[in-house]
């Protein structure tokens, strides 16, 4: 497969899907578009979900051999938090919606998913700075900041319509490796947040699942759709939370 191509047909297993993850890994390309919405591409979500689990599940029986080994880990906000279903909703649905279009969304390489998110950004940026140094409170910031939030989305859709049949940008398939790797980790460290305390030689390692996850979520992203990455990410924070809730339930 070349950036040249579209991503190969359907794998004719799960061995075979993941196989294709290890080459991706090992040497990632930009395939020219994504397939489109299909059983098969629905197949290879649920394929991906599979491999998730079983490195997830390494991952586990690693921390705990850590922690029978007598090394205290840093405790995460799920442990202290009511897990209402405004929560539950947050982390299972509207995570994976803003995370995958923030982290996910541009690697494509197609100008109107690129500039529309830099557009995204820098009204984000304005109204963090209108915050910042001015009154936060008054009637006329507020009407600013509202027309900031009508202005910077409608432009970001007008140009997402406008260059919606471009293709990828070529200097930015020569530079997908980077992109992808950057994107990877950065969706990894943004959750070194979860944690309240703890020096960074610390906690970098227990980011290792949201690292892993995210090379899976970029792999799909590419080759089925920014949708498939929405979806396996979802199902990935609702097994957490199913997990979360059961253990509430023990206990209580």
């Amino acid at each position: 497969m070349t950036s040249e191509t579209t991503s190969l047909g359907e794998a004719n297993s799960a061995r075979e899907e993941w196989q294709r993850y290890a080459g991706f890994i090992a040497r990632p390309r930009l395939p020219a578009r994504a397939q489109p919405i299909s059983g098969a591409s629905l197949r290879a979500v649920l394929r991906m979900l599979g491999l998730d689990f079983a490195m997830m599940a390494v991952l586990m029986a690693l921390a705990t051999l850590v922690v029978a080994a007598g090394v205290d880990l840093p405790e995460t906000a799920l442990e202290n938090i009511d897990l209402t279903l405004g929560i539950v909703a947050l982390v299972v649905i509207g995570a994976p919606l803003l995370e995958e279009v923030a982290f996910r969304g541009w690697l494509s390489g197609r100008p109107g998913h690129v500039f529309g998110l830099v557009v995204i950004v820098i009204g984000l940026g304005a109204i963090a700075a209108m915050v910042a140094l001015g009154n936060a409170t008054g009637v006329g910031m507020g009407i600013v900041i509202i027309a900031c939030l009508v202005f910077f989305p409608g432009l970001a859709l007008l140009i997402l319509w406008r260059w919606r049949r471009r293709p990828a940008m070529p200097w930015f398939t020569r530079a997908f490796p980077l992109f992808f790797w950057l994107s990877t980790a950065g969706f990894a460290c943004i959750h070194l947040f979860n944690f309240a305390e703890g020096s960074l030689y610390v906690l970098l390692p227990l980011v290792l699942p949201q690292f892993v996850t995210g090379s899976i979520l970029g792999y799909l992203r590419v080759h089925y759709g920014l949708w498939a990455a929405m979806l396996l990410h979802a199902l990935h924070n609702g097994a957490i939370m199913a997990v979360a809730l059961g253990a509430m339930l023990r206990a209580g």
